[in-house]
Order: C-alpha cells, then sequence, then structure tokens
C-alpha cells in the first residue's frame, strides 16, 4: 500500500462526501447550500448563539471564510447576526425558525454519509480510524 498518497486519498473522499451531500440535499428540496455551511449550522443546533470569533474557532475556519459562509445563510434565512448591545463590535449569529427546520433533513442526511462512509468497516476499525486520523489533525 501506498504510504505516501495519504493527503490526495483524504482530499478524494472529502469531495466525494461533499458530492454525495449536495446530491442528498437536491433529494431533500434544500437549495443554495453548500457542504461547507453544514459546520456552522451543526454548530448553532448545539448552541443558542455563538459570536463570529466562537464560531470561527468551533469550526475552525478563519473568520473571513466564516463571514462569507454566514452573509451567505443570512441571505437565505437560515440565520442572523445580532450585534451585542455592550459591545457593538461583537455579533452574534443565531438560527431562525428557517434555519432549524433544517435540522431533520441535515441529521438525515448526515447519517446517511457515515452509513455510506463506515459501510463493511467494523466498530474497532472506526475507532482506530478516528484515533490515527485525529493524530493526522494535531499534526497541522
Amino acid at each position: 500500500m501506498n504510504t505516501s498518497a495519504i493527503i490526495s486519498l483524504i482530499s478524494n473522499i472529502r469531495e466525494k462526501a461533499n458530492r454525495f451531500i449536495i446530491q442528498e440535499m437536491a433529494e431533500h428540496d434544500i437549495k443554495g447550500l453548500v457542504p461547507s455551511h453544514g459546520d456552522i449550522l451543526y454548530a448553532l443546533f448545539q448552541r443558542d448563539a455563538l459570536t463570529m470569533t466562537d464560531l470561527a474557532k468551533t469550526i475552525d475556519r478563519d473568520k473571513s471564510t466564516v463571514t462569507a459562509l454566514v452573509d451567505k445563510l443570512i441571505g437565505l434565512g437560515y440565520v442572523l447576526k445580532i450585534k451585542e448591545t455592550a459591545d457593538n463590535r461583537v455579533s452574534f449569529v443565531k438560527l431562525t425558525d428557517r434555519g432549524r427546520a433544517l435540522k431533520p433533513a441535515l441529521d438525515a442526511i448526515s447519517g446517511k454519509l457515515l452509513d455510506q462512509a463506515y459501510r463493511d468497516i467494523s466498530a474497532a476499525e472506526r475507532q482506530c480510524l478516528i484515533e490515527l486520523l485525529s493524530k493526522i489533525q494535531r499534526n497541522f
């Protein structure tokens, strides 16, 4: 096995997973979203509201990328940005009712994606895979 192809392999998996997600979103009639919006939506499903800074840290993206993604979600009516009353420089991002309504479909897509990814992989292999990929992630 060619162990030097690890980054290429990870990149290929990401590309195929993104295509899978896009296809599933189309089947659920979810329009305008791209897979990277999912990180933001899932972070907001977990917490009521997050500052832009906290959101960037949570999803491990730079603030300018998060700003562009959030602006698109605002335009689609899935989130809104609220200025902090005590400090006008701080903005919170919060799900709208329309954004919260995405959760069941996104959960279903996520479950289907995981089923596809882990097909024919034992629980022990899954655990080992997560541990190894986490080590690689920490190397960066």
